[in-house]
C-alpha cells in the first residue's frame, strides 16, 4: 500500500467540469480578437493571472475586457456571462467520492479561482446541492484569489503544506495542468496529471487509493 496520507485536489476538470473553448467562443462573440492567444488553458493574457491572484478587482477585469474589444458599452452581466461560460458543474458522484476519501485521508482543495467564478460556484453549490460551504468534503479549501498567489507558483503549495504540517512525500496532488504538476513534483510531492478521458475515480483506483 502506498504511503499516501494526504490528497490535494485541483477543482476544474478534476472535480468540476469546465470547458475552456466555451469561454473562448463567448469572448469571441463579444469581439475579442485572436481569442485563442488572449485566453487558453496553457497561456493567457496577464489580466487573468492578476484576477486569479486577487491583484485586481472584478471591476478592473471587466474594464480590461471592454478595452480589448473597444466597446465601453458592454455590461457587467455580458462580460460575466462570457467569462462564466466555461463553468459546467460538479462531476456526478464526486461529492460522494470526496466523503469516501475523507474517511481515509486528509483531503484539501487547491484551486486557481477568481472573484467572478467563485461567486458563480458558490451559487451553484447552494442552488443544486444545498451547500453553504465545503466543510463536509475538505479539511480546508484554498482559492488563489483569496490567498494572493496562484499555481504554479511554489509559494502556494508551500503554504498549504506548512499550514497543515503535511509531508510532501506523503501527499498526492492531482491537477489537469502540466505546469502545476511540475511544481508539485519539484517540491517532493507525488503528483498525477488528470486528462480526459481519464477520471478521478479511475486514477485513484489505479493507484490503489480507493
Amino acid at each position: 500500500m502506498e504511503n499516501i496520507k494526504n490528497i490535494i485536489l485541483d477543482y476544474g476538470n478534476v472535480l468540476f467540469s469546465i470547458d475552456f473553448t466555451r469561454a473562448q467562443r463567448a469572448f469571441a462573440d463579444l469581439g475579442v480578437p485572436e481569442v485563442e492567444r488572449f485566453y487558453g488553458h496553457l497561456a493567457q493574457d496577464d489580466v487573468f493571472d492578476a484576477l486569479d491572484r486577487g491583484d485586481i478587482s472584478a471591476a478592473d477585469f471587466r474594464n480590461r475586457i471592454r478595452e480589448v474589444v473597444s466597446c465601453p458599452e458592454l455590461t457587467d452581466q455580458q462580460i460575466d456571462d462570457a467569462w462564466n461560460a466555461l463553468l459546467i458543474g460538479v462531476r456526478e458522484g464526486h461529492h460522494e467520492l470526496l466523503q469516501e476519501l475523507r474517511r481515509q485521508y486528509r483531503v484539501f482543495l487547491l484551486s486557481n479561482n477568481n472573484e467572478i467564478h467563485y461567486q458563480w460556484i458558490v451559487n451553484h453549490l447552494k442552488e443544486v446541492y444545498g451547500l453553504g460551504n465545503y466543510a463536509d468534503y475538505f479539511e480546508k479549501d484554498y482559492y488563489s484569489h483569496l490567498m494572493g498567489m496562484r499555481k504554479p507558483d511554489a509559494a502556494i503549495f508551500r503554504q498549504v503544506l506548512e499550514a497543515h504540517g503535511l509531508l510532501p512525500e506523503e501527499t498526492l496532488f492531482i491537477d489537469d495542468s502540466p505546469q502545476h504538476i511540475a511544481t508539485a513534483r519539484q517540491l517532493g510531492m507525488d503528483a498525477e496529471l488528470l486528462t480526459a478521458p481519464d477520471t478521478l475515480p479511475e486514477l485513484l483506483k489505479r493507484r490503489g487509493l480507493i
